[in-house]
C-alpha cells in the first residue's frame, strides 16, 4: 500500500511539473511569470495588511475576497524556480537552488498559512484583531523567505 501511494504520488509530481516547465519557452518567461505571480500576492497582501493596521477601513467581505484570491495565487510561482531561471532580471538568490529543500518547505509553510488566513475572513463575525493575527502570521513567513532567498 505505501509502494503503491509513493509511485501515485511521485507520478503525480512529474505529471504537474511537466506541463510547468514546458509552458516556459526560456527562462526569462518563467522569471516573468514567477515575479508577476510575486507581484500579485504582494498586492493583495497589501490591501490585508492595510485593513489589519487601520490603513485602509476593515470590510469582512473585502478582507474574505482578497484572502481567496491570494489562498489561489500563492500556489503559483513555485512552478517557475527552474534549472537556468537563477540569473537574468530576478532578485531570487543562489540559495535556492542550493537548499531547495528548505525553500519548498519555506513556500508551503507560507501556503499553509495563507490557507489558515482565508479561512479565518470566512468566519461569521470576522473581527480586526483576528485579521491582524492571520495576517501577521503570513507576514512572518513571507518575511522569512524574503530575508534568506530574495536579495534587495
Amino acid at each position: 500500500m505505501k509502494r503503491s501511494l509513493m509511485a501515485a504520488l511521485a507520478v503525480a509530481g512529474l505529471a504537474t511539473a511537466l506541463p510547468a516547465a514546458a509552458q516556459f519557452q526560456k527562462p526569462e518567461d518563467a522569471i516573468k511569470y514567477r515575479k508577476a505571480a510575486f507581484t500579485l500576492m504582494g498586492n493583495h497582501m497589501g490591501r490585508l495588511g492595510a485593513m489589519a493596521q487601520g490603513k485602509a477601513p476593515f470590510d469582512a467581505k473585502t478582507a474574505a475576497d482578497n484572502a481567496a484570491i491570494l489562498e489561489t495565487v500563492s500556489k503559483l510561482p513555485y512552478v517557475a524556480f527552474l534549472e537556468g531561471t537563477d540569473k537574468g532580471e530576478t532578485k531570487a538568490k543562489p540559495e535556492i537552488w542550493k537548499n531547495w529543500d528548505k525553500f519548498r518547505a519555506a513556500a508551503i509553510k507560507m501556503q499553509d498559512e495563507v490557507v489558515k488566513l482565508s479561512a479565518t475572513t470566512r468566519t461569521p463575525g470576522l473581527t480586526v484583531d483576528q485579521l491582524k493575527t492571520a495576517v501577521g502570521a503570513v507576514g512572518a513567513t513571507c518575511k522569512g523567505c524574503h530575508d534568506d532567498y530574495r536579495q534587495q
